[in-house]
Formats: structure tokens, C-alpha cells, sequence
């Protein structure tokens, strides 16, 4: 379950490289021959720059045009009306004698807890069986989602089978979130909320599953197709996968924690797809939501990894927009201009050559 921020982050020296050049190839100084270069060597050299940011310029429009194709491929191919909240029922009952997590019954959103998350043998056991059975309920979900089912209907068997683990659902409760797992269908970036709204042939839909057991919290989320998904959205659906699984491989004990986001930014930016800055990965354990965040996007955060250490990584990929909009129930978020979103998300243990997936079975 992914946490939102408003942290402002540092934008790559080559686009401000690009975006300098482009400035002073259009300023008036330029263009009223106010500027003079000394010698011809720095002549050169700028003729060099100037060359360089053509091309890059080249390729970023090249890539802008690639995602206005496969966005209008996305719509024309079947045009879906916006995503339209539908009615969301009462709040599953769990057994007294299932723990819960201390902010249960509380409307507040739990404050992020300082303490990064590091664990002892037993400890690390506990999460690791949290997290197996976090994988398990996320592919069980994934066998639910066909065209005429509900959320509503895939809370409820997501909720039956974490309870009958002896667990509870983590999102339930938290913050005053009203249901058991987050359903985030079409053009939803994260946090949607169960309801009657019933799937549609061509949807796709992230499920978020976090469960609470013996004390420890497991969280993972995949995103689904429903029925017959158009090739453009299928490619987001799998690029998005794929940053997962590049942000989890340049972990390890000692690596810099921005080197996930410029890792999985580099990979994203190759098919021209937006990576999402307002929602970051955290640590986790007993603690639901701790340092640190993750950033996604390339940044210039601070502090590396340490052995036995676990956290979250769960990237959100647009074919349009990253920019979002909330809906009033303060959880659903969704692109601000409609486009499909994209999310998967693991839970990790840095260990001290890598890191070892904990949500899988």
C-alpha cells in the first residue's frame, strides 16, 4: 500500500542539461547577437552542446509521439467512460481473537514511523510468513477478476481467506480505510476502494494486499487484465512489472537508495511512460508504514541500505499524465487526464549481496 508525498525531488542533470541549452537557443541575448564566445575552440563547443540537445530534443519528442499514439489507441479501440465510484458497502467483521494493529479504530492517519525496520531471526521468520501469505491472497484475488465481478465481491473473498488465516487485513481500519484490500481499476493510480462497480471486458485492475500476522505486516500488489486488454495497455501493464523487478535488482547492502528510482525511471522512460512522484515505496515489519521511502522517480534522497532491512518497492506507471486527482472519499487517486495506470509492488529483504523477495511462495 503505497504512501503518498509531496517531498520535492531533484530533476536529471541531462534534461536540465537539454532544458538550459533549449533556454539560451531562444533567449534574446541569442537572438540580438549580445552574446560573443571568445575563441573558436568555445564556439566549437557550443555548436557540440547545441547539436547534442537537438538530438536529445529529437528523442523526447519521439517518445511524446509514441504515447499520444498508444494513449489514443488506448481509447479508440474501446472508448470506456471514466472510472465512476460505485456504492461501497459496510465494513467486514474479523473475530475478536484475530490481532489487530494498534491503529485500529482510529480515523487518524497513523503518523510515519522514523525507525527503519531491521529484523532478528524470529522476527524475520514472522515476516517471512506474512508475506507468503500476502502472495498467496494477491493470486487468489488474480483468479476472481473477470468481466460482471465486483470489487465488492473481491474484497469479500480477500477478506474471507486472510481471517481464515488467522490474520487481518492491514488496509481495513487504517486511517479509517473501509475495506480489506485496495482495488484500483483503469485509469486509478492507487487506493481505490472496493465497490459496486462491476469490471469490464478490456479493464485492468491492481490489487493491493496487506496482511497483518503474529505482529508483522506483508504487502504486494499486482496489477490484472480482465477479459480482452488492448496491446498498448498490455505493454504499460508489463513495462511497469519489469521497473519492479529493476529497482529490486540494484538492491543490496550499502547501495544508495536513489539508485531505485533512477533505475526504474531509465527503464520506464525508454517506452515513454510517466513514473508516478507522489506515491513511494516504505519500510515495513511491525510497523505498517516507516523510513524509508522509496522513491520511484530519479531523486537525490540520501542514505543507503543495510542488511536485514525491509521495505516496499511498488512503482506506478502512465501511458499519460503523472499528474492526479483525489476523489472525495480522500483514498481513490486517479490520472488527472484518464490515461491507464499501472502498478506491482514486493516486499524486500536487503540482504548483503542483494535482495531477497519476501512476498512469493
Amino acid at each position: 500500500m503505497a504512501l503518498a508525498t509531496s517531498l520535492s525531488h531533484a530533476t536529471s542533470s541531462l534534461l536540465q542539461l537539454s532544458s538550459s541549452i533549449k533556454s539560451l537557443s531562444s533567449s534574446s541575448q541569442l537572438k540580438n547577437h549580445h552574446f560573443h564566445l571568445p575563441t573558436s575552440k568555445n564556439a566549437n563547443f557550443t555548436k557540440q552542446l547545441v547539436i547534442y540537445a537537438k538530438r536529445l530534443s529529437g528523442l523526447e519528442e519521439a517518445l511524446r509521439i509514441r504515447r499520444e499514439r498508444e494513449l489514443r489507441g488506448s481509447t479508440t479501440a474501446k472508448r470506456r467512460p471514466p472510472l465512476r465510484r460505485g456504492r461501497v458497502s459496510q465494513r467486514l467483521p474479523v473475530p475478536d481473537d484475530i490481532p489487530k494493529p494498534p491503529y485500529v479504530g482510529s480515523r487518524e492517519l497513523p503518523e510515519i514511523a522514523k525507525e527503519h525496520q531491521i529484523h532478528d531471526a524470529e522476527g524475520l521468520a514472522r515476516m517471512r510468513a506474512a508475506c507468503e501469505l500476502a502472495a498467496r491472497v494477491v493470486d487468489y484475488a488474480g483468479t476472481l477478476v473477470r468481466p460482471s465481478v465486483t470489487t465488492n465481491e473481491i474484497d469479500k473473498a480477500v477478506h474471507q481467506m486472510i481471517i481464515d488465516a488467522g490474520a487481518y487485513p492491514s488496509p481495513l481500519g487504517y486511517g479509517g480505510f473501509p475495506k480489506s484490500v485496495c482495488t484500483s481499476v483503469n485509469e486509478c493510480m492507487c487506493h481505490g476502494i472496493p465497490d459496486s462497480r462491476q469490471l469490464q471486458d478490456g479493464d485492468i485492475i491492481n490489487i493491493d494486499v496487506t496482511v497483518y500476522l503474529n505482529g508483522y505486516h506483508g504487502d504486494t500488489s499486482k496489477t490484472f487484465f480482465c477479459g480482452n486488454v488492448n496491446e498498448s495497455i498490455k505493454r504499460l501493464v508489463k513495462v511497469t512489472e519489469e521497473c519492479l523487478h529493476y529497482g529490486i535488482a540494484v538492491c543490496k547492502d550499502g547501495a544508495l537508495f536513489r539508485k531505485i528510482g533512477k533505475r526504474i525511471s531509465e527503464h520506464a522512460e525508454k517506452f515513454g511512460y510517466g513514473v508516478v512522484d507522489r506515491f513511494v515505496g516504505h519500510g515495513i515489519g511491525t510497523v505498517f508504514h516507516s523510513e524509508p521511502l522509496i522513491f520511484h522517480h530519479r531523486n537525490d534522497k540520501s542514505g543507503s541500505m543495510v542488511e536485514g532491512q525491509t521495505f516496499t518497492i511498488e512503482p506506478i506507471l502512465t501511458l499519460g499524465s503523472t499528474e492526479c486527482e483525489t476523489w472525495e472519499d480522500n483514498w481513490t487517486t486517479l490520472t488527472a487526464d484518464g490515461s491507464p495506470a499501472a502498478q506491482f509492488e514486493h516486499t524486500i529483504l536487503i540482504t548483503k549481496t542483494g535482495a531477497e523477495i519476501l512476498t512469493t511462495y
